[in-house]
């Protein structure tokens, strides 16, 4: 695939770090950038105008709503600015919910994956999960009807930042094979965006999906006769990656450190172990417990067929536990009869217990789960822990600890709250640091933009919607072998499909194409990057984080520009499709296509060259995609190319010559270090 910035890419990479930390990677970059504004009117001087709107800025609004949902277009700038941030929020927080195979009370089949399998008779499988996600992140009508619009931006958002804190990935094989599973999983997370994080724990942790991919599904008791232990994966990693970590944190985030100097665990192997043996007993729900301990568990998941539940049923309801395999202290000397869990002042123990977080034997499986989640909730660490990684996946990779704090004092005031994490969110977002820290801390505030959020910014931005497509009707008869089930992606602008668009973004250097991320999809529970992951080079040596830039390898960079440079100049809403369903190529399941001709008027008005200047082009893509941040030189740079463009570059014979200013200047946003770090 041919591809203009090629020869940039190195280059780039480095550019990129010499962003963040304010570096003057050549001489251009030694002008003053849009990033270094003077802040005398802007820094607070009047106030944050959190429940008005006369200090929102069309650049405020743009960055705000970069921070909270999957790309701001230029209505969401207009109408963020004509409410006010809070009245904005009160509406999100409201919005109702798009879940991806849950349906809203009293409305049958309204989840987009019921309503492909129960309505249209189509399979399910995980490239539909990711027309669900794309259907939650893009908004927008629904499919169904093409009316109810999908509006819930912000609790789409933070669910896919917990979906990068509390991982699963269709990566493991089981879990790839029910797609059910998976987005009954995400629709968890998206149900309790907003909710209790102690819930949320207690949810994701009863999900078949996690018990699946952290192997505490079927876990069981000890059983030394037949070499039985518990496995300690989940114990791990709902302790280090889901809520306190490896080392004590201060109430901002810091490291607490010994009277030696070093930082001070969190927790030793023996509180791991007595966790796993805490963890254990817990199944699918339509188990037996009478099983016979050698065939445990002797039941789902489901794989449909005469006289079965539905294909994955069993993903979607909670696992159960069962006392037989569950370690509750009183099996000797198999089991454990006093499991000190974490130790820390003020954690609870069990009646008749003397040490701080120890749970005692005879409880049930339900019960000791609860003291275990109790003890893990109620941890210090957990409050700046979630709250500095909500902070990071939102808004700013580095964090001060007064900000850290700040959000960690709203998660702990509304620990009791069934809308903890709506306060939490709604103070990451109002933060004074998140509305000014691009003026206080110039050279480390912002983040790397991920590069799915790219791609969805991308769409929503430029208005996209599935085009092309065809409907086939299923042929052979249901239940046999042969069956071909049906396709029904004719005149579907919002099932966001497509071999070289939607279902491609996890693919990288296969392909050439891709963007190395797509939803639930993270090659191991760490997530697509680590959140301590420090880039080497300058930023290492400022001790600045990067997260995002562990995933951005030179292939994954090539990869993506390929990819910005397809979805920029290739495939437009107003192109002719192809549904001879006979042919053999994908318009079949078509693919995402956007609107370049929304800015034709924009691009130009007579004929082009310096004389018909690309100005009007360019500052509405500073402002819709960089929240008016593009610097003078960035912006002079566009200028003197695009105004090269004239009616002489009409390609293919008869096309309007402002779409080749349009390819370009997407294309030139896109991929430029400026857009790619978030400010």
């Amino acid at each position: 695939m041919a591809n203009p910035g090629m020869l940039r890419l190195r280059a780039r990479t480095a550019v990129l770090a010499a962003l963040l930390v304010g570096a003057s990677a050549a001489p251009v970059f030694a002008q003053t950038l849009s990033h270094f504004p003077d802040p005398i009117f802007h820094d607070g001087y009047n106030g944050l105008a959190v429940s008005g709107t006369a200090n929102i800025s069309a650049s405020d609004a743009s960055r705000f709503l970069a921070q909270s949902t999957f790309g701001p277009t230029d209505a969401d700038i207009a109408s963020l600015r004509s409410i006010g941030y809070q009245a904005w929020l009160n509406q999100q927080f409201s919005a109702t919910p798009t879940y991806e195979i849950t349906d809203l009370p009293g409305k049958t089949n309204s989840a987009y994956l019921h309503w492909i399998s129960n309505v249209l008779g189509e399979q399910i499988g995980q490239n539909n999960r990711q027309e669900a996600w794309f259907l939650g992140a893009l908004g927008g009508p629904d499919p169904q009807n093409g009316i109810a619009a999908h509006t819930d931006q912000l609790r789409q958002r933070v669910a896919f930042a917990l979906s990068e804190i509390l991982v699963v990935s269709d990566q493991n094989p089981l879990l790839d094979g029910f797609p059910q599973g998976m987005a009954w999983y995400y629709d968890i997370l998206i149900r309790d965006a907003f909710g209790n994080y102690r819930q949320l724990l207690q949810d994701v942790t009863l999900s078949p999906a996690m018990g699946v991919y952290l192997n505490m599904l079927g876990n069981q008791r000890a059983d030394a006769s037949q070499n039985l232990h518990p496995d300690e994966n989940y114990a791990r990693e709902i302790n280090q990656l889901f809520s306190i970590g490896l080392v004590m944190l201060n109430p901002d985030g810091s490291v607490q450190l010994d009277s030696s100097g070093k930082p001070i665990p969190t927790y030793n192997q023996s509180t791991i172990t007595n966790f796993a043996h805490v963890f254990t007993g817990f199944t699918w729900s339509d188990c037996d417990e009478n099983t016979n301990p050698g065939d445990f568990p002797n039941c789902g998941p489901d794989y449909g067929g005469a006289g079965n539940p539905p294909y994955g049923d069993n993903f979607m309801h909670p696992m159960v536990g069962f006392a037989s395999y569950h370690d509750n202290g009183t099996k000797i000397p198999d089991d454990i009869a006093h499991k000190q869990l974490l130790y820390y002042t003020g954690a609870a123990m069990s009646s008749g217990e003397t040490s701080p977080g120890t749970l005692g034997p005879g409880g049930t499986p339900t019960t000791d789960l609860a003291f275990a989640l109790d003890n893990i909730y109620n941890h210090p660490n957990v409050a700046p822990f979630v709250s500095k990684q909500l902070i990071m996946r939102l808004v700013t990779s580095n964090p001060s600890p007064a900000y850290v704090a700040r959000v960690a004092k709203v998660f702990n005031d509304n620990r009791t709250s069934t809308t903890q994490m709506q306060a939490v969110v709604q103070a990451i977002l109002l933060d004074p640091e998140a509305r000014y820290g691009q003026f206080w801390k110039p050279t480390s505030f912002g983040k790397l933009r991920e590069p799915l959020l790219t791609v969805t910014h991308f769409w929503r931005a430029m208005h996209a919607v599935h085009s092309c497509g065809a409907n086939i009707a299923a042929s052979g008869t249901p239940g046999t072998d042969g069956y071909q089930y049906p396709t029904n992606y004719g005149s579907q602008p919002y099932r966001y499909a497509g071999y070289s668009t939607a279902w491609s973004t996890g693919l990288t250097t296969t392909y050439g194409v891709g963007v190395s991320q797509a939803s639930l999809d993270a090659l191991t529970v760490f997530n697509f990057f680590k959140p301590s992951f420090m880039p080497p080079g300058e930023m290492t040596s400022a001790g600045l984080l990067g997260p995002e830039f562990q995933i951005q390898t030179d292939s994954v960079i090539a990869s993506s520009n390929n990819t910005f440079q397809s979805l920029a100049y290739n495939l437009d809403t107003s192109e002719t499709c192809d549904e001879n369903p006979n042919d053999q190529d994908f318009d079949t399941y078509g693919d995402v296509k956007i609107n370049h001709a929304q800015d034709l008027a924009l691009a130009g008005s007579h004929s082009g060259g310096p004389t018909d200047p690309s100005d009007r082009l360019i500052a509405a893509y500073s402002a819709r995609f960089m929240s008016g941040q593009m610097s003078p030189y960035m912006f002079a740079q566009l200028k003197s190319y695009l105004d090269t463009i004239d009616s002489s570059w009409a390609y293919p014979t008869g096309s309007d010559w402002r779409l080749q200013r349009i390819y370009r200047a997407l294309y030139l946003v896109l991929s430029s270090p400026e857009y790619q770090i978030q400010k």
